[in-house]
């Protein structure tokens, strides 16, 4: 599978962020071919139509719609090309980390890493055009670089990302409350590098330096599930993705996720989803999963 990488220097800019109009970027949308990347994307659709396959989930393209994509989950686009106007903000996680003192900043969007909930978000015509309007500034600084479009940037881009999060969370009846510590941020970061190799939530506490229970209460408060809960919704993702994309069998997924047997993975995936690998990936192929 393609791996679209962000490179500065080919985008013509200084940051690793950069914002392009469908334009420009068209042809890698109308039909893409399944693909990934390693850097956010958030999609400000004036028009669209057609479908994004993400993941797991097929997203119908409409008017007034806004996407969002986290590095290196699966995408397959379809759109119809006599019916396109976006806008695209792109940028590494390492961007964010320079521009703002908070590493767990982007584990803070509701709308990235998200698993639980949708990953467009509908739009009244007035608000796709205000967050355009944003972007269209912060290209002008991109472009033309001044002494101080640092700081123009960092406060566009921190007011869109933050706005985006409530109307986010707005429609999705989530809090914006912030947990007192970090622990529970740290714990899902954690899990999107290391969910591969590791499934036991001591490792993760060790990590953390707490204890399991510190940690259990911490992903409660803000997550609203248990710690094992959320590895468990975490894994049963990532097979899902392997089963959909890599091609490999059944015991050699088993092997790259380091279970012990591949009937152990199989027994994890019927016990989580009712369903034998096999009966997801036929019914996955049919259209009804």
């Amino acid at each position: 599978m393609r791996i679209l990488k962000f490179h500065k220097t080919e985008c013509g800019v200084d940051f690793l962020l950069n914002v392009l109009t469908s334009e420009e970027v068209k042809e890698n949308y109308i039909n893409s071919g399944a693909y990934n990347t390693d850097f956010f994307e958030i999609i400000f659709f004036k028009k669209g139509n057609r479908t994004l396959l993400l993941n797991q989930e097929k997203i119908t393209i409409s008017d007034n719609q806004i996407i969002f994509i986290s590095p290196f989950q699966k995408r397959q686009w379809v759109l119809e090309a006599d019916h396109l106007d976006f806008t695209v903000l792109a940028f590494q996680e390492d961007f964010l980390n320079d521009f703002f003192a908070d590493k767990l900043f982007t584990f803070r969007l509701l709308y990235f890493y998200q698993l639980s909930y949708p990953l467009h978000l509908p739009e009244t015509k007035e608000n796709i055009a205000k967050f355009c309007e944003l972007l269209t500034e912060i290209k002008t600084e991109l472009i033309a670089k001044k002494t101080d479009s640092v700081h123009i940037i960092r406060s566009l881009l921190y007011y869109l990302l933050q706005k985006l999060n409530r109307r986010y969370a707005e429609k999705n009846n989530l809090s914006l409350n912030r947990s007192d510590n970090n622990y529970a941020f740290q714990y899902k970061q954690l899990l999107e590098k290391h969910i591969k190799e590791q499934q036991r939530i001591d490792y993760y506490a060790a990590l953390l330096n707490i204890s399991r229970i510190s940690l259990n209460k911490a992903v409660k408060i803000y997550f609203n599930v248990t710690a094992t809960q959320l590895l468990k919704h975490r894994l049963r993702f990532e097979i899902k993705n392997y089963l959909i994309y890599s091609g490999l069998t059944v015991s050699e997924i088993a092997s790259e996720l380091h279970f012990s047997e591949p009937n152990h993975l199989m027994r994890f995936f019927k016990t989580q989803t009712g369903m034998t690998t096999g009966e997801f990936l036929n019914g996955y192929q049919n259209g009804s999963k």
